[in-house]
């Protein structure tokens, strides 16, 4: 989620795209090209296990394509992690780690991966679901009375699925709140706040009655999971994904934190000059559940593997989680579900994910769900349109080959 791009996306009219470019206000080595990927698409099931040791030396196209990431659309640095088909993982990366000093850019550092995190934060809402402790098609009243109110907006009528799948009509305040990045760096703002925000302007449509991608939904998921558990927002997500799966380099900010923790690239973000400059330390809880986590491409990619694979939620769940509605005609994808996006490549091989866009970073990718797929991060927001679209081609291109 950015404060300052809109969520955008290539038209239908071009060829389908990996799951991305789908946050606001504020996200390699296949051998052998798309012909090794035929054994991925829909009329020829694969299933063969991911060897998580990263392979010595990496396919030069796919490295190719990740340099393209730097050389052609100018970001500062990229890095990537991709896992072929015959499950060897592999780790790319290309430009510079820090601008100011020239060092290189670390394999599979850590990054905040912006509006991914509506994934996890689905992921818990959906245990709930499976426990018991919330219905997907109740109000969002019964788990935060009084809360959702304003002109023309009443949490009686929009249910959690619609909050899940960008159903309820609710303003994004992300929308509202942009302003100057760098002025605003350590400013923390409350979860209450920034629904107070999206409260005050006008619905965008009546629940169930459109899609519009809004940050607003996500906030108020987490405030449920808070609600329902009793417990904080950051506790569930790591007792229930980031423990269980053992991401070491995967977490929820703490309250005030501004450093990334482990190794990581800069990130930078463009002044009203258009010059880039360094905003790696900020406060992200603006961002908050709807795009606050950080992790590094390989967890990330480990995270939507596990998802899709069906350890994290029962079938139910996860068949609900994938159920898709059509979305606007500039997003990628085939639809958007409960926190999920489906694309379909120009092969024809179907990736899972979501990317995200913050200050300073952006990903894009998706797996298979046999964990075959991309992931990769640049450590600044696309500059137009046309960037936005060739991120999204880069991930066709290395997945299928041209």
């Amino acid at each position: 989620m950015s404060q300052h791009q809109s969520p955008t996306g290539p038209s239908p009219a071009r060829s389908r795209r990996t799951a991305g470019a789908v946050a606001a206000v504020l996200l390699t080595g296949l051998v052998g090209g798309g012909a090794a990927w035929a054994a991925l698409r829909d009329d020829a099931p694969f299933a063969a296990p991911v060897d998580t040791a990263a392979a010595t030396e990496g396919d030069p196209r796919v490295q190719g394509v990740v340099d393209s990431l730097v050389e052609e659309l100018e970001f500062p640095g990229a890095l990537a992690h991709v896992v072929d088909e015959d499950g060897v993982a592999r780790d790319y990366t290309a430009g510079v780690g820090n601008l100011e000093t020239g060092a290189e850019v670390p394999v599979d550092g850590e990054v905040r991966i912006a509006s991914n995190t509506k994934t996890f934060t689905a992921a818990v809402v959906l245990q709930l679901v499976g426990e018991g402790s919330v219905d997907l098609d109740a109000p969002i009243e019964t788990y935060l009375p009084g809360l959702v109110r304003g002109e023309g907006i009443d949490g009686n009528a929009i249910t959690v699925r619609q909050l899940l799948q960008h159903t309820s009509g609710l303003p994004n305040y992300t929308a509202v709140t942009s302003g100057d990045s760098f002025a605003t760096r350590d400013r923390y703002v409350p979860a209450r706040d920034l629904t107070d925000i999206a409260f005050a302007e006008a619905p965008l449509f009546a629940p169930g009655e459109g899609w519009s991608y809004s940050n607003t939904n996500y906030t108020l998921l987490g405030m449920l999971i808070e609600r329902v558990t009793g417990r904080p927002y950051a506790e569930q997500v790591t007792e229930r994904i980031i423990e269980p799966l053992g991401l070491e380099h995967t977490y929820v900010p703490d309250v005030g934190e501004r450093e990334i923790r482990g190794a990581h690239p800069r990130g930078y973000h463009p002044t009203e000059s258009g010059e880039l400059e360094d905003l790696t330390e900020m406060d992200p809880s603006i961002a908050g559940a709807a795009g606050m986590i950080v992790s590094t491409p390989s967890e990330l990619a480990a995270f939507f593997t596990a998802l899709v694979g069906g350890e994290l939620l029962e079938p139910a769940q996860l068949e609900a989680m994938q159920q898709m509605v059509e979305m606007p005609e500039e997003y990628p994808g085939d639809g958007y579900g409960l926190g999920l996006m489906r694309t379909t490549l120009s092969c024809g091989v179907v990736l899972w994910g979501h990317g995200g866009d913050i200050e300073g970073y952006a990903t894009r990718g998706g797996v298979t769900e046999d964990g075959v797929g991309v992931t990769y991060a640049v450590t600044s927001l696309g500059s137009s349109l046309e960037t936005i679209y060739a991120m999204e081609d880069k991930v066709d291109e290395i997945v299928c080959g041209a």
